[in-house]
C-alpha cells in the first residue's frame, strides 16, 4: 500500500493545481449566480472541456472564539464540538438531539483517470488526510433544562456502515446506512443501545456507491419511511445497470420492509422532509457536473408520487444531456420542471421546515437548506444556510443568506450538511469539516412551550403528531413480502420498478403461471445485500 506522506501530498496538490488552473480557463466569472436562484433559472449553454473546472478550498477549521455569522435577531453559539464529520441531525420528541458523524466507504473502484484526482480532491474538502477520530457514529445531545447548551452527551451507535438517515417512531430507531435500513429497538431517554438491530430493507449499496449517502423521512402518519437512494455516477458513465435502484427515493413500509420507488431520475437527493401545510415530501438534489461552472443548478423541490426527474437524460425538465446514450426522447418528454434552483454546484445536503419553531417571525414559514459548497467551480459558491420563504405550501421569493463565514477567502472554516430544528425551537447546523453542531437561535432566547421533534414538525402540532395527518404516501398492497416482494398497485398490476421508472422499460411478463402478478424480486430491480450478522425483519435467519 502507498504510504502518503507529506511530499506525496505536496506532488499531488501541485499536480491538482496545475489541473484546476488550466480548468478554469472556461469560467464565466461575469456570470450573476442569482439568476440561477428561484422557480426559472437561466441555464447557459452547456461547455463540455477536457478538464473540467476547479477550486478547491483549504479546511482550516474554526479557532477559540471563531465562529459563523448571523444577520441582526439571531444568536450563534457551538451546540457541540469535538465531533468526527457531523452530517445528520435528528431531534427527538422528548428533547434529545441525535448528531450521525459518517465518514463514506472507501474501496469504491476508480473507472477513470479523473477519479484519482476527485477522489483526492472530496478527501481534502472535507478535512481529510492525517489521523482521524473514529466516526460512523450516532451520538446523543441532551439539554435538560431547554437552555440551549448541552449538559449530556453519549454515543447511542459506533462502528455503523456509513450512517446518513435517522428517524424514531413508536419505540423503534430507524437508521439508514449505506447499504440498509436498520431497525433499533430503543425508548425515548436511554443512554445506550445494545440490541442487534433488524434489517428492515437492504439497500443499494457497494462495491460503487458513489453517492454513498442515504436520508430518511417518516411519513406524517407514521407508515412509510423515505430513503434517498444517489446515483452511481456523474451521467450514467458506468452504464445503467449500475444505476439499479439508485437516483431515486424509496417507499419502505415501516412494518414489514416492502419497497418501491416512490420516485426517480434523482441524482443526488438528501434532506427529506414534509411540509407541514401540505403534506407533500420535499427533497434538495445535487445535480451533475462537468458541464461548465454554470450547469446544472442544484435544487429544491416537493417530490411527486410516480414522477421523473430527468436524470440521466435532461436537466430541469426538456434540457437534453448531449453526453447520455442511447437517447430517450420519450424520458425527456416525462421530466418533472424541479420547484425552485439554487444555483449551480453549491451542494445542497440538508432542508428544514420552520414553521413550528421559535425563530423570530421573518424565518418562521419556510425552509433552511444547508448548502455544503462548491469545489468544481473556479469561484466558490454555497458555504452557507440560507432561507427561503414559503407561501401556500410553495416557495414564494428569493433565497437569503442567514449563516455565513464557513468560507473566508480560499479558506474554509467548515462546511455545513444537515439542518434540523432542535427541542427548543432553535436552527441547528451540522458542520462535517468544522466538527461543530451550531445553534441559531432568537437573540430574545425565545423557545417553544414543549419540545418539538423533527417528525413532529411536519405534523403542523407542536408537543404531539396530529392524528390523520395528510400523507404523500400511496397505499402497498398486502401481498407485497418484507424485503423480498414488490408492491402492487391498486389494480393489481405491478409498481413500476426502479428498472421501469429509470429506463422507461415494461415490466417482465410473468413466469409464475396464470393468475399471479409479475412481482420481480427487490434484487432484480436493486443490487442490495444484507449486512453481515444482521436479521432481517420478519425472519429469525442470520445473514451469511
Amino acid at each position: 500500500m502507498t504510504k502518503w506522506t507529506p511530499a506525496r501530498y505536496a506532488a499531488l496538490g501541485a499536480g491538482c493545481l496545475a489541473f484546476a488552473l488550466l480548468a478554469g480557463c472556461d469560467d464565466r466569472s461575469d456570470f450573476d449566480v442569482s439568476q440561477q436562484i428561484g422557480p426559472d433559472p437561466v441555464l447557459p449553454e452547456p461547455q463540455q472541456p477536457i478538464l473540467a473546472d476547479m477550486k478547491l478550498a483549504e479546511v482550516v477549521g474554526w479557532q477559540d472564539g471563531e465562529m459563523p455569522s448571523v444577520p441582526d435577531g439571531l444568536r450563534v453559539t457551538a451546540y457541540a464540538e469535538d465531533l468526527a464529520n457531523p452530517r445528520s441531525l435528528y431531534t427527538l420528541p422528548n428533547g434529545d438531539v441525535l448528531v450521525v458523524q459518517a465518514r463514506g466507504p472507501s474501496g469504491k473502484p476508480v473507472s477513470r483517470p479523473k477519479d484519482i484526482i476527485r477522489g483526492w480532491i472530496m478527501s481534502i474538502a472535507h478535512g481529510g488526510g492525517g489521523e482521524q477520530k473514529e466516526s460512523n457514529l450516532i451520538t446523543l445531545l441532551r439539554d435538560t433544562n431547554r437552555d440551549g447548551e448541552v449538559d449530556e452527551r453519549h454515543d447511542l451507535l459506533t462502528g455503523l456502515n456509513s450512517p446518513f438517515g435517522i428517524a424514531w417512531y413508536d419505540g423503534t430507531l430507524y437508521v439508514a446506512a449505506t447499504d440498509a435500513i436498520l431497525a433499533y429497538p430503543y425508548a425515548l431517554g436511554d443512554t445506550e443501545i445494545t440490541a442487534q438491530p433488524s434489517v428492515l430493507t437492504p439497500l443499494p449499496g457497494g462495491p460503487i456507491n458513489h453517492h454513498w449517502t442515504k436520508d430518511l423521512a417518516l411519513s406524517p402518519d407514521g407508515r412509510y419511511l423515505y430513503a434517498s437512494v444517489g446515483s452511481n455516477s456523474n451521467v450514467a458513465e458506468r452504464g445503467l445497470e449500475a444505476e439499479k435502484g439508485r437516483a431515486a427515493i424509496w417507499q419502505v413500509d415501516r412494518m414489514t420492509g416492502a419497497s418501491r420507488i416512490y420516485a426517480s431520475g434523482l441524482r443526488n437527493p438528501n434532506g427529506l422532509t414534509f411540509n407541514p401545510e401540505t403534506g407533500a415530501l420535499w427533497s434538495v438534489v445535487n445535480e451533475r457536473d462537468e458541464l461548465g461552472p454554470n450547469l446544472v443548478p442544484d435544487y429544491m423541490t416537493s417530490v411527486k408520487d410516480g414522477a421523473f426527474y430527468g436524470w440521466p437524460w435532461s436537466y430541469f425538465g426538456s434540457h437534453v444531456d448531449e453526453r447520455v446514450h442511447p437517447k430517450r426522447p420519450d424520458m425527456v418528454e416525462k421530466a418533472v420542471v424541479p420547484d425552485y434552483a439554487l444555483s449551480s454546484h453549491v451542494a445542497p445536503l440538508g432542508m428544514t421546515f420552520t414553521m413550528n419553531s421559535a425563530l423570530p417571525e421573518p424565518y418562521r414559514n419556510g425552509a433552511f437548506v444547508g448548502e455544503h459548497g462548491s469545489w468544481n467551480r473556479s469561484s466558490f459558491t454555497g458555504y452557507k444556510v440560507v432561507y427561503i420563504p414559503f407561501e401556500n405550501g410553495a416557495p414564494s421569493g428569493k433565497a437569503q443568506d442567514v449563516v455565513t463565514g464557513f468560507i473566508n477567502g480560499d479558506q474554509a472554516h467548515g462546511r455545513p450538511v444537515d439542518v434540523a430544528i432542535d427541542g427548543t425551537g432553535a436552527l441547528i447546523i451540522a458542520d462535517d469539516a468544522g466538527n461543530t453542531v451550531w445553534r441559531v437561535a432568537a437573540a430574545d432566547g425565545s423557545v417553544t412551550p414543549e419540545p418539538v421533534g423533527t417528525d413532529e414538525m411536519v405534523t403542523g402540532s407542536v408537543g404531539g403528531r396530529a392524528q390523520g395527518a395528510a400523507t404523500a404516501a400511496a397505499p402497498m398492497d398486502s401481498r407485497s413480502t418484507a424485503g423480498t416482494g414488490a408492491p402492487q398497485s391498486d389494480g393489481g398490476a405491478p409498481a413500476a420498478s426502479a428498472d421501469e421508472r429509470l429506463t422507461g422499460q415494461e415490466p417482465a411478463a410473468s413466469s409464475s403461471g396464470a393468475g399471479e402478478s409479475p412481482r420481480p424480486t427487490q434484487m432484480e430491480i436493486a443490487p442490495a445485500v444484507l449486512p453481515e450478522g444482521t436479521v432481517q425483519r420478519g425472519s429469525e435467519e442470520q445473514a451469511d
